[in-house]
């Protein structure tokens, strides 16, 4: 690291100890990489670094998490979706640039697109009626996420004018882009939950769609449907002697899980300073021990079962529900309201949606269901793929978690306390090697 001339002596040694430490080794473990992370702890900075490979779309398979003080230390065991090593070195350098730089926090701006929110009642052809309007009102939508849980949409939409290309800045246009998808989203009998808002940058996309579905308070809600079998179990109980409240999440794995339950705990304004990430087969199994950021436990009864809720609807709000169908063919203006004007025409509904732009290529996902959120026939979703155009519109199947057929042996038993002894032998040589007294931490 190089250092400005103007810096003194202590303001060098404050950036060396904000700065997190960043360790990734091939060696270590004969089934994953492992990413070791060091750094003082602010709260948000372990959901930054699990952001950061998740956005790679690395599976995360183990992970300790622990905190001393001041500091934390995490340990994550990462593949790729097929359950290799991350041996590409340009995916290795960019990790350590991003996880060195996390203490600062990141935002991700628009790059000159306008950032459109919707929440509201979910119904068939909603999606559709939305991009009608937006298509209607020349805005072309260059990328998109979509969720629904519990009877509730929650959209984060990108947008630019069809027509010069640019951002939409005026402000009597934005108002009626907002007036026009508020009457859409408000249907017959969402009048007041209904909302639309318009930026010109946001956060993180994922990040801000949970805090858009808890804002609206999605955990609430009565699931249209009875959930399957397979539901995420939560648990919450008080560890009384340390004062922490320990929650334990057992459910299906998948990718960006670990991601979405941080999302939550952190959005309720929970610290975690001791974790346990575990995967076996297809199943995961996350134990926290998490305080509220005055120090305090949960306190009572119904504090605890809203937490219970609101991770089960953490886990469950990206649960792919339905067939999932990758649409690849040239951009044009009004696609997207033609194709899900298609699966509304053909009583299909979208519980999930991914938009993106490459070029003049749109490359889009979307997961269906028939009407009342049952399996689609396969039938009707033929008959489908040939209006929209069979070498276009394709069948998808989610990868296989080949890695975990493959996984080792372990000790479920393994909890806190080697948690924290795994975190103070290396909170010791963390401060030896600041101080000059070692040469090596690894």
């Amino acid at each position: 690291m190089e250092w400005s001339a103007c810096l003194d002596e202590y303001e060098k040694l404050v950036i060396r100890m904000t700065t997190p430490r960043v360790v990734i080794d091939n060696a270590v473990c004969p089934k994953a990489t492992v990413v070791k992370v060091d750094s003082a702890r602010k709260h948000g900075i372990l959901l930054e670094a699990v952001q950061v490979l998740t956005d790679l779309n690395l599976s995360i398979k183990k992970a300790y998490i622990s905190s001393d003080g001041r500091w934390f230390m995490d340990v994550f065991h990462v593949t790729d979706l097929k359950g290799n090593k991350i041996t590409d070195k340009s995916v290795i350098n960019y990790i350590e640039q991003s996880l060195v730089t996390i203490h600062y926090g990141r935002t991700t701006g628009s790059n000159g697109l306008t950032a459109l929110e919707l929440t509201g009642t979910d119904r068939v052809g909603l999606l559709s009626e939305v991009f009608a309007v937006l298509a209607d009102l020349q805005c072309n939508v260059v990328d998109a996420k979509v969720w629904t849980h519990n009877g509730r949409i929650a959209s984060l939409l990108f947008v630019k004018d069809c027509n010069s290309g640019s951002p939409i800045e005026d402000t009597q246009q934005i108002d009626r882009i907002e007036a026009r998808l508020r009457n859409v989203l408000k249907g017959d009998n969402d009048i007041r939950s209904a909302k639309t808002m318009v930026s010109m940058a946001v956060t993180h996309t994922e990040r801000r769609l949970h805090q858009m579905m808890f804002a609206d308070r999605d955990y609430e809600r009565k699931p249209i449907l009875q959930p399957s079998g397979d539901s995420p179990v939560v648990t919450v109980q008080n560890w009384v002697e340390r004062d922490y409240s320990v929650v334990n999440v057992q459910c299906k794995d998948r990718t960006k899980l670990l991601f979405d339950v941080l999302c939550t705990l952190t959005d309720m304004e929970y610290t975690v300073f001791h974790a346990t990430i575990k995967t076996s087969g297809d199943r995961a199994y996350q134990e926290f021990y998490i305080r509220h950021a005055d120090g305090t436990p949960i306190s009572s009864e119904p504090e605890r079962q809203r937490v219970i809720q609101c991770l089960q609807a953490a886990v469950e709000r990206r649960a792919s529900e339905g067939v999932r169908l990758e649409l690849c063919t040239l951009d044009r203006q009004g696609l997207l309201a033609d194709v899900t004007r298609t699966f509304r025409e053909n009583g299909l509904n979208v519980t999930r949606a991914e938009v993106s732009t490459t070029r003049d290529m749109a490359l889009n996902v979307f997961y269906v269901t028939d009407a009342i959120g049952n399996a689609a026939d396969p039938k009707l979703i033929e008959s489908v793929r040939q209006k929209i155009g069979l070498s276009s519109l394709k069948v998808k199947e989610l990868p296989p978690l080949d890695y975990h057929q493959e996984a080792e042996k372990e000790d479920q038993t393994a909890g806190l306390a080697g948690t924290v002894l795994l975190s103070l032998g290396s909170l010791v040589k963390w401060n030896l090697y600041h101080l000059g007294l070692i040469r090596s931490y690894s």
